[in-house]
């Protein structure tokens, strides 16, 4: 009998350590960089996570064959919009820097999600460019309301609001 118990509550702690590496190896994954300037953006916290490890996997120093840089992958021309829009000092040679960076893509996703009230068009809009959705929403074919789209005609957009989508998931679970 003491030895079924032994075994019981052995096998019991095994699951639980299990379970607790798991937890921790998958929050390892899904980081929270520069937390309290992502924090006090405004932006959901989940989102802003999410969309960063679609954009750059978390590389500060990640340049896309776009031009795009940083956690966020902001183009100069869009990190120079942010700037002139917020009154802030634009400085292209920081746009590798993690927090100068992150702020502005803050910044940006914040006017994208005012000019377009659904989040998934906001996040096309991010990934496609806003000219771009903008002339997707005027499309019936693609859109029957011009607020949401009812198609995504770049697959490149498809996937990343998908990859969004199970990432922001992700980030709630582990952290609320």
């Amino acid at each position: 009998m003491k030895r079924r118990f032994f075994i019981w509550v052995g096998a019991g702690f095994g699951a639980a350590l299990l379970a607790l590496i798991l937890y921790f190896a998958v929050r390892a994954g899904y980081p929270r960089p520069y937390f309290e300037t992502v924090k006090g953006s405004g932006q959901e916290p989940a989102l802003v996570y999410a969309l960063m490890k679609a954009e750059s996997g978390f590389e500060e120093d990640a340049v896309s064959e776009a031009g795009a840089i940083g956690l966020m992958q902001l183009l100069p021309a869009t990190a120079q919009f942010v700037c002139a829009r917020e009154r802030i000092a634009y400085e292209p040679e920081r746009l590798k820097e993690g927090e100068y960076n992150v702020l502005l893509g803050c910044k940006y996703l914040g006017y994208l999600c005012g000019r377009f009230s659904c989040t998934e068009t906001a996040l096309a809009a991010y990934n496609a460019g806003e000219g771009t959705v903008s002339r997707w929403l005027a499309d019936p074919e693609l859109s029957a309301d011009g607020i949401t789209l009812k198609a995504v005609p770049y697959a490149e957009t498809r996937e990343y609001l998908k990859k969004i989508a199970k990432f922001r998931k992700i980030y709630e679970f582990y952290y609320g």
